[in-house]
């Protein structure tokens, strides 16, 4: 299988591509490839390219694109996850694993029992590295596509998409209950709380904007649990 790599760029037959200097890196140190050897771009913006290296010295590493593939790997149902506020190595858990399922977007968001803060140059630096861990994942994964992500600094702040969920242990709907629905959506928005859960004045705040009670399951889960489960539950249905 041929390394795969993001380009945040325009990209096109013919053309010659600069690769950033921590692609060359990485092509060049870790999956020990050199000139003339092919590998796979990708923009998210539709399909994938091949290409072949030009060049991958320390000056002006390029690839050569021959090749545009027309494929997606995406699921049929964009799932945007809102991710309460943790600790950050639950988070990094969270984007891996649910952008390797299939997330289309995160939203990490201020709930009232989060214990994560993050401000100003401290919160711009921990989403530059969000989005690496992101864009890893997708290249592993064979994604088409490179989640988004944003910080939210309240729950008022949450863009909704399509059919919107919380996940709660107490809600009165379960999964089997509302799994048609969720299925048959074209996007959803599934909110996770933190490691304490929900306070009520959460559960309260998401219900009034539209976010309907979602039991997965008669075990609690942990924070950074929940948003993979729900993924591969739905990608077992959609994409069986």
């Amino acid at each position: 299988m041929s390394c795969r790599i993001y380009i945040n760029s325009q990209l096109s037959v013919g053309a010659t591509v600069d690769l950033p200097d921590d692609q060359a890196h990485y092509l060049r140190s870790v999956m020990r490839l050199s000139s003339g050897d092919s590998i796979i771009l990708f923009n998210g913006r539709g399909g994938e390219y091949r290409g072949r290296i030009e060049q991958l010295g320390r000056q002006q590493p390029s690839c050569m694109i021959e090749s545009f593939v027309d494929i997606s790997r995406e699921m049929p149902c964009r799932v945007h996850i809102v991710q309460a506020a943790c600790r950050s190595e639950k988070i990094e858990t969270v984007l891996q694993k649910a952008t390797e399922l299939g997330a289309a977007s995160f939203q990490v968001v201020r709930s009232e029992r989060s214990s994560l803060k993050l401000d100003g140059a401290k919160r711009i630096k921990r989403i530059q590295r969000w989005q690496k861990i992101i864009i890893e994942a997708a290249e592993q994964s064979g994604r088409t596509a490179a989640p988004s992500i944003e910080w939210r600094n309240g729950l008022s702040d949450i863009a909704q998409q399509g059919a919107c969920f919380i996940l709660h242990p107490d809600a009165t709907h379960n999964w089997p209950q509302q799994r048609d629905a969720i299925t048959k959506a074209p996007s959803i928005t599934l909110a996770i709380g933190p490691e304490g859960g929900w306070s009520i004045r959460d559960t309260e705040q998401l219900s009034h904007a539209g976010f309907q009670p979602l039991r997965f399951g008669p075990r609690i889960m942990r924070t950074e649990t929940a948003a993979p489960a729900l993924l591969a539950a739905i990608q077992s249905v959609m994409e069986a």
